[in-house]
């Protein structure tokens, strides 16, 4: 029965899964459970083409930046060594090309694109150290230059690389050298102040060091700045999300329109954890896409892998990698998304970008996903028990059903499930309602039994003590008897 079952299970996993999400994928995929160990799991995203300009009438890609999937599903190819945006269809034929031509709108690096609403073309074209601004038809309309401001210094050098416009053409522009955070800049280009800058953590031997040196000590010490962000996104409800280099926590961030994370309540980790005592080095997250319903999908240059996340944080695959099989790549630097969740991915190391598609058991998990975030438990936890019978390393899938159980008062059954899932926090607060139910279902025993534990103590135990007493005494009073008796 046990090799009939795992025929069956065999047979199902393979007609579920593409074949390429099996075999052909050049990576194998995996997640990081509760306990901070990589499982094995089954492939989110497989390859589906590329795109490299070989055969288009512009000609091949030249060490290409940034990409921006517009409303419409068309795509903007920050061209960065052919200095151009490519403009192309949902077929990948080119529309336009911009900022190509001589005169004032010729771009010169540029290495950063933002799309509005009504097709205005916003590019970051750092060489040139502006913002150019194109119409819907990409005609070049105006540019924004360094703003000034005391804010900014005497020493700040302005160069724009990644961007984005809110509703209220404000922009947010990443500075590269510039640690104070991104730059808000109205569309005049008047510098309005610097929006969610990283803190700088507490380091106990700087601050000693600083307690005890002399004022010329501390007048050598070098000052710490904060990082600089590497990247940015917007979502549909204005929240901006970013990436940073050279930390080991909080390198994704939720900005709210004050500025404030609300992705980290605490300090995450982001990207690859620690593998079974090695340490993993620190993620180099560059580019980032968020799409309707909340789902992060990073992109790391360190591994040259794609990590995907919940609205929420949660890890919830892991694909790509290094290397020159299709699937993987030698240097990526964007990534974004169509309306159909295919994802594009710039690897400028190859002139290229990349496409993947979702496999059925990512369908099944961002369904599942995004009832579980929604606060929809009880809808979720049928898919989520799928989930596990497709891919029973899924921590996620225990830990939601777990959820969809204590919120149906199932308390004990939610134990087992977020026992598997390693969550102790749940685990308690499953016990500590399961211990109160337990009480009242079986309250006419429990008050039988303090009932006859009171009578014990009241009348049980003093009338035993005289008795032992009494004992005692007619044992004692025998004794002397015998002793007169003899």
């Amino acid at each position: 029965m046990k090799r009939l079952c795992a025929i069956i299970a065999t047979v199902m996993m393979m007609l579920v899964l593409p074949m390429e999400g099996m075999a052909e994928t050049p990576y194998e995929g995996y997640i990081w459970n509760t306990e901070g160990r990589d499982v094995h799991s089954i492939n989110g995203y497989v390859y589906h083409d590329s795109i490299d300009g070989a055969f288009l009438p512009t000609g091949v890609f030249n060490n290409p930046e940034d990409i921006f999937i517009a409303n419409d599903d068309t795509i903007y190819i920050t061209d960065t060594g052919n200095n151009r945006i490519v403009h192309l269809d949902q077929d990948y034929e080119v529309i336009k090309v911009i900022g190509d031509q001589d005169g004032p709108g010729k771009l010169n690096g540029p290495k950063g694109v933002f799309i509005k609403e009504d097709g205005t073309v916003y590019v970051a074209d750092t060489k040139n150290q502006r913002i150019a601004i194109f119409d819907q038809n990409g005609k070049y309309e105006r540019e924004l230059t360094a703003p000034t401001s005391t804010l900014l210094g005497k020493k700040f050098s302005y160069s724009p690389s990644k961007l984005v416009v809110d509703k209220r053409d404000y922009l947010y522009v990443v500075s590269e050298g510039n640690t104070k955070g991104l730059m808000q800049i109205n569309n005049k280009g008047e510098f309005k102040g610097f929006f969610g800058t990283n803190e700088v953590g507490f380091n106990l031997w700087r601050f000693l060091a600083r307690l005890i040196a002399t004022d010329e000590q501390k007048a050598k010490m070098r000052s710490v700045q904060p990082l600089a962000f590497s990247n940015l996104a917007q979502d549909e409800d204005g929240f901006i999300y970013t990436t940073t280099l050279g930390t080991d926590e909080n390198q994704i961030k939720r900005l709210s329109p004050v500025g404030v994370d609300t992705l980290n309540p605490s300090a995450k980790k982001y990207g690859d954890l620690l593998s079974y005592g090695g340490n993993i080095e620190i993620s180099a997250f560059i580019d980032l896409t968020v799409n309707e319903d909340g789902l992060i999908t990073a992109l790391n240059l360190q591994t040259s892998r794609i990590y995907q996340y919940d609205k929420l944080g949660n890890l919830l695959f892991v694909f790509g990698g290094t290397g020159e099989q299709n699937g993987v790549f030698t240097t990526p630097s964007s990534i974004d998304q169509d309306s159909e969740g295919i994802l594009y991915v710039v690897d400028k190391g190859r002139n290229r970008i990349d496409l993947f598609r979702t496999t059925p058991f990512a369908d099944l998990v961002h369904t599942a996903s995004k009832l579980y975030v929604d606060g929809q438990y009880e809808d979720a936890k049928e898919i989520w028990e799928e989930v596990i019978h497709l891919n029973g390393n899924y921590d996620i899938a225990y830990h939601a059903i777990g959820k969809a159980l204590y919120k149906s008062e199932k308390y004990k059954e939610a134990m087992d499930y977020f026992k598997k899932a390693s969550s102790r926090t749940d685990y308690s607060a499953s016990f500590r309602e399961y211990r109160v139910e337990y009480v009242r279902e079986h309250f006419a025993w429990f008050f039988g039994g303090v009932i006859a534990l009171f009578i014990i103590l009241r009348f049980g135990i003093p009338r035993l003590i005289k008795l032992i007493r009494q004992g005692r005494k007619e044992r004692r009073t025998a004794l002397e008897g015998e002793v007169d008796a003899k």
